[in-house]
């Protein structure tokens, strides 16, 4: 369930801060919604998958502590990342 280097440039196309860009927040952040979606669909179709259940939910944590760090740290990138990936 790994996304494409295809997805992965769509996805984070719009938040990176520079071309090589792969460790920022606003980067992590993207993957990490777009993963989200994903798994999200899947345990749609398969609702007894609990070792993805337990992987989507590390995600969604992981996802939570890099956007309150980012809204600490810049919050004016903190609001775009918002807006553009439709969170909150």
């Amino acid at each position: 369930m790994a996304l494409t280097h295809k997805q992965k440039e769509k996805v984070t196309g719009a938040v990176k801060r520079h071309e090589k860009d792969s460790g920022s927040p606003e980067y992590q952040i993207a993957l990490f919604t777009e993963q989200i979606k994903k798994l999200t669909l899947h345990l749609k179709k398969n609702k007894k998958d609990f070792h993805s259940r337990r992987g989507l939910l590390k995600m969604v944590s992981k996802r939570k502590k890099l956007m309150s760090y980012l809204e600490k740290t810049n919050e004016k990138s903190y609001k775009a990342v918002v807006k553009t990936l439709g969170l909150d």
